[in-house]
């Protein structure tokens, strides 16, 4: 699913990812922790085609048998669109739609018509409990009720491969246990990769694979 090597990370003289190498089977749950400054977000988005490394001496990128290096920008903007759905702390909904509205946004730039985009965002919106929230805005959701239409947001195309950053880091124990549960029974349900960048001690345990990072290199 993954595959990367020789990752680097400079910000100005300051260098935040030493080389690292990393590769992640389809369907797998993979944490990723370390101390804050470890460089793990930073990880997360180079691996999630967000940011570039900083050289391109000996780095590679492959996710899904696909060179990202290959890829000119409007390449990449479309492999990102089809093939990866992001989920952040801060779940980054729009605030002026609706959440049935913002589940279908990616849809719409993929170049779904309207009706099957949200055919598909209802199922979705339904599967997480929300359906009697379609209609309602972010600022008439509760945390974990926003953080799981972000999660239908990512969804929405069917991705290979989730990237998700401290996404239980802004909710209460109850709703962060909820979303914990949700990344499994989803990877179970429709087969999808999940890398998780956590600070949560219980989320990082349950996955198939914990790695650790010190100092811009991974450990284990």
């Amino acid at each position: 699913m993954i595959q990367a090597k020789n990752i680097h990370k400079y910000y100005g003289d300051l260098h935040v990812l030493k080389g690292v190498d990393i590769h992640i089977e389809k369907g797998e749950v993979v944490s990723i922790v370390g101390a804050s400054g470890a460089g793990k977000t930073t990880l997360l988005q180079i691996l999630g085609t967000l940011d570039n490394a900083s050289t391109d001496e000996n780095f590679q990128l492959h996710i899904n048998n696909i060179n990202i290096k290959s890829l000119n920008d409007k390449g990449l903007a479309k492999f990102r669109n089809e093939h990866i759905g992001f989920i952040f702390q801060f779940h980054q909904l729009l605030p002026e739609f609706t959440a049935l509205e913002n589940v279908c946004l990616p849809a719409f730039i993929k170049g779904t018509n309207k009706a099957d985009a949200e055919k598909r965002a209802l199922e979705l919106l339904d599967f997480l409990g929300l359906s009697k929230r379609y209609n309602h805005k972010p600022n008439e959701l509760s945390g974990g009720e926003q953080q799981r239409v972000a999660v239908a947001r990512a969804l929405i195309n069917n991705p290979d491969l989730i990237f998700a950053d401290e996404p239980s880091g802004n909710l209460d124990s109850e709703s962060a246990e909820m979303l914990h549960s949700l990344f499994f029974k989803l990877r179970d349900e429709f087969g999808q990769t999940f890398v998780i960048v956590t600070h949560n001690k219980e989320l990082a345990d349950l996955a198939d694979r914990k790695l650790t990072m010190v100092d811009g290199r991974i450990i284990r």
